[in-house]
């Protein structure tokens, strides 16, 4: 499948209502990348609503109006459908922290700091997530399914994001001079938990709060995470 064909439409918050469960083929207007990306945002809010195991082809047709035999056309078959989705947007994620973290190498070269390598990392996503519309909130549930599923989420989050991670663990090394890879490691195991629930914004800070933090909060969240995030980096690489 072309790349052009997986790529996001930043607009897509902007289409039309659908009307689900009106079942048949696409118009002959729509081409095909219009049908794929619509398939592709509808198995999205499903699968980030009721998981891979808990959406079924059908349901994915349904919702969207087509055909089963379409998707399976496009797709092969529910894990193919699933791994687009998941690959659609890790693709922009990558290139937006790739270049953010090279750019933040470029500029403070021997002089980069915990704090400024975090929030190179984490600042594409979080923007994503407050400009992106709806279907990058379905998205970062999505994510935040997989970073907790120990059947198959281990595998798909190692797919789609270990290139970026191991860069931003060469920077932290040169960041923090004489550290462990091991300590690095865990270091990031924290930083990655942190972040996949607040991606997920579940509502659960809300609660706890009785309202004086929101969960959907990101610029707060960016701000803070990086700070804290920084401060566990240097504890852990300063052990004996």
């Amino acid at each position: 499948m072309k790349e052009t064909q997986l790529r996001v439409d930043e607009d897509a918050a902007q289409r039309p209502a659908r009307t689900p469960g009106r079942r048949g083929r696409p118009p002959k207007s729509a081409g095909a990348a219009d049908t794929s990306a619509l398939i592709l945002d509808v198995a999205e809010d499903l699968f980030s609503k009721h998981g891979l195991h808990g959406v079924s082809i059908r349901d994915v047709a349904n919702e969207a109006g087509v055909d089963t035999a379409l998707l399976h056309y496009y797709f092969g078959t529910k894990r193919g459908l699933f791994d687009a989705v998941f690959a659609r947007r890790s693709e922009i994620l990558n290139a937006d922290r790739m270049a953010a973290l090279d750019a933040y190498e470029r500029e403070r070269g021997d002089h980069m700091t915990p704090e400024g390598v975090i929030e190179a990392f984490l600042r594409p996503l979080l923007e994503w997530g407050e400009k992106g519309g709806p279907g990058w909130k379905h998205y970062f549930a999505l994510i935040s399914q997989a970073n907790a599923n120990p059947i198959w989420g281990g595998e798909m989050m190692a797919r789609n994001f270990d290139t970026v991670i191991r860069k931003l663990i060469d920077l932290m090394r040169k960041a923090i001079p004489g550290a462990r890879d091991e300590d690095l490691y865990w270091a990031y195991h924290n930083l990655s938990g942190a972040l996949t629930l607040t991606i997920g914004e579940t509502g659960r800070l809300d609660r706890l709060s009785n309202g004086l933090c929101r969960s959907g909060d990101l610029k707060r969240a960016h701000a803070n995470m990086a700070r804290f995030a920084a401060a566990g980096f240097r504890a852990l690489c300063a052990r004996a």
